[in-house]
């Protein structure tokens, strides 16, 4: 099974979410952004550079905060919550359609979300927009 990271990206009290491109797997569903961790690559650097490779952003990891195993079953999916740091919106278009900075109510209203990350979202989002 691979490692992968699912970067929150928090500013304020919204997380950032992208569309996924038609191209890629997963193609218009909403998520953060995420991505393989490269041999060698701590968890952390593959937040901070799948942040800067997607969107365009510099983000500070903070800490994993949620683990689980992909729909498919092929990646073992590691949720950290990472700070905006600078940087505009610059999306990589053969990856992403869209971003938008959503409360964790407005995540929770979407319906083309993967239905492995609903439990984080309902679960667990609500509890770490509180701490900030």
């Amino acid at each position: 099974m691979l490692d992968a990271v699912v970067a929150v990206i928090t500013k304020g009290d919204k997380v950032l979410l992208i569309e996924r491109a038609p191209t890629v797997r997963g193609g218009g569903y909403w998520a953060p952004v995420s991505g393989e961790v490269e041999p060698g690559e701590s968890q952390e650097a593959a937040v901070a550079r799948e942040a800067m490779e997607e969107v365009g952003l510099t983000v500070r990891p903070l800490r994993k905060v949620w683990e689980n195993i992909s729909s498919r079953g092929t990646f073992r999916l590691h949720w950290w919550l990472a700070e905006y740091v600078g940087g505009e919106l610059v999306l990589e278009k053969r990856e992403v359609s869209d971003a938008r900075w959503l409360t964790a109510d407005e995540i929770c209203g979407l319906d083309t979300t993967f239905e492995g990350d609903r439990e984080f979202y309902q679960k667990l989002l609500p509890s770490l927009a509180s701490e900030k």
